[in-house]
């Protein structure tokens, strides 16, 4: 199938104009996060995604679980296509700069009840071990990658710091969702265009506003690892120096 645009376009007309104008938007606006603790954070994220994402997906890719149109890629560095390494780099990019525009820290100690770390511990290993026994099928091979992938991060995350998230759970559900929605958006354009296929031999054949659910997931659980993953590094750092650097106009938060 011949892709109607290329990879590098999907990136040029939806993925870049967001994020410009969102760091626009951080630049301008005092009560924004656009400091060095921000960027440190983003930058071990970006590190984090693109080491953990890429044998995950290459590995994917070789299984037959999408491929690509025919000219829509420049070219491949293993099985993926360079546009899918800028990719991980531009989706936390995005999804943090989205963030930086209300980012909020915990109002609490770092001192969690080890009950809580228990149960956040749980819960990530529960997802992994999910997603490890749907490897078994040919059609739940992708969801079970996608959970057995996520698990490990999720039980780090939400052992570390499950009782601060939980204080600000209403930042991070609206940190999450909003780049999430417009990201499935994108994925089901560029599904319709041929930028890539999704095998349906490797999915459940269910759908999620037009997108098969593995492809809704995966969107869902890559911004959750960053929205947590810089809500709970800038909460440590401002609680190991006994400092609150709040931006003019921030705060700190609990939704309770």
């Amino acid at each position: 199938m011949t892709a109607a645009i290329s990879y590098l376009t999907v990136h040029a007309a939806f993925v870049l104009p967001p994020i410009v104008a969102l760091g626009w938007l951080a630049w301008r606006r005092p009560a924004a996060w656009w400091n060095r603790r921000a960027f440190s954070g983003l930058a071990i994220i970006l590190l984090l995604a693109f080491a953990y994402t890429t044998p995950w997906d290459n590995l994917l890719i070789a299984e037959g679980v999408w491929w690509y149109g025919d000219d829509a890629i420049v070219a491949t560095v293993w099985y993926a296509p360079l546009e899918e390494y800028l990719f991980f780099i531009l989706q936390p990019i995005l999804t943090a700069f989205w963030l930086f525009q209300f980012l909020t820290v915990p109002d609490r100690s770092l001192w969690i009840p080890r009950s809580h770390r228990i149960v956040g511990w749980l819960a990530g290993l529960a997802i992994g071990v999910g997603g490890w026994l749907l490897l078994g099928s040919t059609s739940t091979l992708y969801l079970g990658a996608i959970l057995l992938w996520a698990g490990p991060i999720l039980a780090i995350q939400w052992a570390f710091g499950i009782t601060a998230l939980w204080a600000v759970r209403r930042t991070v559900l609206f940190a999450v969702a909003v780049p999430t929605l417009y990201l499935w958006l994108v994925d089901r354009v560029a599904i319709e265009l041929g930028v890539w296929v999704i095998s349906n031999e490797h999915t459940v054949g269910i759908s999620l506003l037009g997108l098969p659910i593995e492809e809704a997931l995966f969107f869902l659980v890559t911004n959750v690892f960053v929205v947590q993953g810089l809500v709970l590094y800038v909460w440590t750092l401002e609680r190991l120096d006994g400092s609150i650097a709040l931006p003019v106009g921030g705060r700190l938060k609990s939704d309770d």
